[in-house]
Parts: structure tokens; C-alpha cells; sequence
């Protein structure tokens, strides 16, 4: 299969709302099959996030309420890019911001897409060790609580729906892969 025999055309782009963090437009395309549908799209810079794993295999997470799941979620520390930004000095960054610890050793895990039916963000995965105490700077306006858990007990917790978050879920299951 070639994609030319799927790839939707666009004809009409319309910006509906300019945000600080999100864009939406709709684009008019032509399918495949050459009959005319409506897109509702969501631009967003992306995100980058890190799962660090400490010498005695337990992982730093972050709990912290999220507003779109209505719950207090759990999480690896993760933040937005800015538009341009490296995920990876990202990653890092919000390591140290949200936990407080630097990452000695960064690995990539892969980058992911949210939701990419509606949703152009893409979330890059980075694996930290060898970690070393730099002192925590949450962001104004950011609340969470760090806490501690063994890296099997996430793999549980993912594979028992208690960790809903996608980017966690794939960091934690990969991380294991690769750490054994």
C-alpha cells in the first residue's frame, strides 16, 4: 500500500483559535475516494518527558491534578516544549524542575503521538539514570508531590488500569524492557 491510496488533501485551511498553548483550524480536504470532508485539528509545540530510575531501580513520579481528566494523575515528569525547543533539554529540564534530581545518563525511548486523530502533539520519552540531588524549582503555579515506587510496581500498576496516563504507561513498559 502506498499512502498516496490513503493521504487526505487539503484545499481550506481555516484558523478558528489562537491560544497560548493550542491551536485550532479546520482544513477542508479531499479523500482518497475524491468526495470532500471537514478536519478539526488541534497544533500543539509537543511535549518531552522522563522516566528516572534511581540505582536501586525505583522511579521518581510526579501526582498531580489534571484538569481535562478531573483526577489527580500519576505521572513521570513531563512538560511542554516551546515552539522549536529540543525535546531532550526539555526532558531534562523538567526533571530537575519537578524532582529536584539531574540525570547523569539520558537514553531515548521513542517519540509518540497523544491523539493523533484530532491532534498534531507529539510526546519524546527519555530514560534517566544515575541520578544526582540539583534541588527542585516547580514553575509558578505548578503543584505536585514527588513520590517514590519500585519499577515493578509501576509495571503492575500500568498492567492493572491504576496508571492512565499514555506517556507513563509507555515510558514505564519500555523502561523495564530495557532495564530487565
Amino acid at each position: 500500500m502506498d499512502i498516496s491510496d490513503f493521504e487526505e488533501k487539503t484545499e481550506k485551511v481555516r484558523e478558528i483559535y489562537d491560544g497560548r498553548v493550542v491551536k485550532l483550524r479546520v482544513e477542508d480536504v479531499t479523500l482518497p475516494n475524491g468526495e470532500s470532508a471537514e478536519r478539526e485539528l488541534i497544533a500543539h509545540p509537543g511535549g518531552a518527558g522522563m522516566i528516572a530510575v534511581d540505582d536501586d531501580r525505583n522511579v521518581l513520579m510526579v501526582r498531580q491534578y489534571r484538569i481535562a481528566a478531573r483526577a489527580m494523575m500519576l505521572e513521570i515528569p513531563a512538560g511542554k516544549l516551546e515552539y522549536g525547543e529540543d525535546p531532550q533539554e526539555c526532558a531534562e529540564r523538567e526533571i530537575i524542575e519537578e524532582t529536584g534530581y539531574k540525570a547523569g545518563k539520558v537514553v531515548k525511548l521513542g517519540a509518540y503521538y497523544a491523539t493523533p486523530g484530532y491532534c498534531e502533539e507529539v510526546l519524546s520519552l527519555y530514560l534517566g539514570t544515575e541520578l544526582t540531588w540539583q534541588g527542585q524549582h516547580l514553575d509558578d503555579g505548578e503543584f505536585l508531590n514527588v513520590e517514590k515506587y519500585p519499577l515493578d510496581t509501576l509495571c503492575d500498576m500500568v498492567m492493572n488500569n491504576e496508571i492512565t496516563d499514555a506517556k507513563t504507561a509507555i515510558a514505564i513498559l519500555k523502561a523495564k524492557l530495557i532495564l530487565g
